[in-house]
């Protein structure tokens, strides 16, 4: 077990070279940067929330270009996950602009999105999850998640909960930016309080739209 000491500040440095760099040669040039600067601290962060927030994982740098018109190699952010239940959780990243913290539901079964909308139909489960989404709304995170342009076939166009009912995934996070205690232990009390309050968004779907 090693003790988190912080995220670097090269880590944002790393990432803004590699946005010019973006191949392979500069990247095993670079690969030990990454591994100090990025995701030995990262993983020593995750380990320290895991007894609140569930086991951490770290997603692969490399990008799938096989479908992309774009052929750079690699992420130019680094994305990490906590979670206790398959594709619900929480969130955050680290790239050139600094950090960002976030926490929801990505994955969409066609069984998953049959639960959520009809928890969203539902007035007392609906209207729960509208009191948290405007919760965190009003603490600074921005929600997100896949949408359709439209209310799904089998619902009303006035529904009172139509915007809601569009989402295929639901989420929210927050750009921080590169805060002074990012570089510090401060770093895990800091992002657990983010997190914490994602939580009621993150049970809700847990409950209502994960498998």
């Amino acid at each position: 077990m090693t003790t988190f000491q912080g995220i670097p500040s090269g880590a944002f440095g790393f990432y803004a070279e590699l946005q010019d760099n973006n191949n392979r040669e500069w990247w095993l040039d670079h690969k030990d940067s990454y591994q100090s600067l990025v995701r030995d601290p990262l993983a020593s962060l995750l380990e320290e929330l895991e007894p609140r927030f569930g086991p951490g994982k770290i997603f692969r740098p490399n990008r799938d270009v096989r479908f992309s018109l774009d052929k750079s190699p690699y992420k130019t952010a680094q994305g990490a996950f906590a979670s206790g239940q398959e594709g619900v959780g929480y969130y955050l990243q680290i790239s050139a602009e600094g950090l960002l913290v976030g926490g929801g539901y990505h994955s969409h079964s066609p069984a998953q999105l049959a639960r959520y909308r009809n928890s969203v139909d539902a007035s007392g489960t609906g209207e729960s999850l509208r009191h948290i989404v405007e919760a965190v709304t009003a603490a600074g995170f921005a929600v997100e998640g896949e949408k359709l342009k439209t209310v799904p076939r089998g619902y009303a166009s006035d529904h009172p909960r139509a915007e809601l009912l569009k989402h295929k995934s639901l989420a929210a996070s927050v750009d921080l930016g590169q805060p002074e205690w990012l570089e510090s232990p401060a770093a895990v009390p800091e992002i657990a309080r983010l997190w914490e309050e994602l939580r009621p968004l993150v049970d809700w779907v847990t409950r209502h739209a994960a498998p």
